[in-house]
């Protein structure tokens, strides 16, 4: 399977780490990266990728509220939340549109992979 991926983190570190995890997948395309949400908003209009990967905290707006801007204009991009609060229950957060899964950070070595094939999975369905 052929994947666009932008990533948004505005921590360099995290950020380049994350494109590493995702260009060892075959097929596999980083097109763009972003820092915060505003430029995440702007690059996924303008790059339109398959799947883009959001850190929830973030200095100008929550990872939330990229989702629901990026997702009223563009329905089919799968988003992923990452966030580095372990402590955090994904359980009790309400659906958020254009929203497929979430991933802690410290488990993105093992679940980033295949939370980004399920989601895009779900976008094809």
């Amino acid at each position: 399977m052929s994947l666009r991926i932008l990533v948004v983190d505005d921590n360099d570190l995290m950020r380049a780490g994350l494109c590493v995890l995702l260009q060892e997948h075959l097929g596999w395309h980083i097109c763009g990266e972003a820092a915060g949400g505003a430029d995440a908003i702007q690059k996924s209009l303008q790059l339109k990728p398959d799947v883009i990967l959001v850190d929830v905290s973030m200095p100008d707006m929550n990872g939330f509220q990229v989702a629901r801007r990026i997702h009223d204009q563009l329905p089919n991009s799968a988003i992923l939340i990452v966030t580095e609060h372990d402590s955090c229950s994904f359980d009790n957060i309400e659906p958020q549109p254009g929203v497929r899964g979430y991933i802690m950070k410290s488990r993105a070595s093992s679940d980033l992979v295949p939370a980004a094939e399920a989601a895009c999975s779900l976008s094809l369905a």
